[in-house]
């Protein structure tokens, strides 16, 4: 019975990393990602209910469009993968259980898919546009404040900890919306605050720890890879203004998660 709910977790995220690579697109060009019906964004074909399975139509279809034959990235499919063994991950780390499970269980869990969410769409945004996208920021901000009133009203922890958290969204956002706006500043990195602060309400201290030391690491490495592909194209200057800070934040913090939620099945 167990690994029947698992396939189905599974199966649900898959859907979602589905709906992740849809909406990296569509966000950024402002392009409707409920009512508006799945098509290629190179023929402009829309797809069928068969182009949509996640995974297998990748497959299938030989990683191409069935209309115009234009090749689909690997990320689609990878993606799909991930997002659904992040949430058996999630599911099995929460210890839900088919023979026991009741909705109150399930709250954490549907907090980490709507976290995970958030992430994951920031971070692949910033990866395409070097942009934090406010509309999903202010998205997850808002799941973050829910997710502290959870944890407050079921829970009953500490409100001291989310109180500075609060105080620290507020003076942030008061930042960027009064200050920077007004002078016509880039409020890039006070969002990549907020994309963190987000992080930090989700997760413990060790594991936002590890996030940042991955992060660092991530960020030399792509400091390295740059300069030695820039002395072959004539010592191009590499600026921070260009590194996707966002994508590797992001991208740290789901390692991160992975991992330790690996160590915790295997212990």
């Amino acid at each position: 019975m167990n690994i029947f709910l698992y396939a189905i977790i599974f199966i649900c995220g898959t859907m979602f990393g589905s709906f992740y690579t849809l909406a990296v697109y569509r966000i950024p060009k402002n392009i409707d990602i409920v009512k508006k019906h799945s098509y290629c964004p190179n023929c402009s074909h829309k797809l069928g209910v068969f182009d949509l399975i996640p995974i297998l139509s990748y497959i299938f279809l030989g990683g191409k469009c069935r209309y115009c034959k234009q090749k689909i990235r690997p990320r689609y499919l990878i993606l799909e993968i991930l997002s659904g063994c992040v949430f058996v991950l999630f599911a099995y780390a929460l210890k839900i259980n088919a023979y026991t499970v009741t909705f109150k269980d399930t709250i954490p869990l549907i907090f980490m898919v709507l976290y995970f969410t958030v992430i994951v769409l920031i971070a692949a945004i910033d990866k395409e546009y070097r942009s934090i996208n406010k509309k999903v920021l202010a998205y997850g901000i808002c799941i973050s404040l829910l997710y502290m009133i959870y944890l407050y009203v079921i829970k009953t922890n500490s409100m001291y900890r989310y109180a500075i958290y609060l105080a620290v969204y507020i003076i942030l956002l008061s930042i960027s919306t009064f200050i920077l706006r007004r002078f016509a500043k880039d409020d890039y990195y006070i969002d990549l605050l907020l994309y963190f602060m987000i992080m930090l309400m989700f997760m413990d201290g060790v594991i936002s720890v590890y996030t940042i030391l991955l992060f660092i690491v991530e960020i030399l490495l792509h400091i390295i890879i740059r300069k030695v592909t820039s002395k072959k194209n004539g010592n191009i200057p590499i600026k921070i203004e260009e590194i996707p800070l966002g994508f590797y934040l992001g991208a740290s913090n789901i390692i991160t998660i992975f991992m330790v939620c690996l160590v915790n099945i295997i212990q």
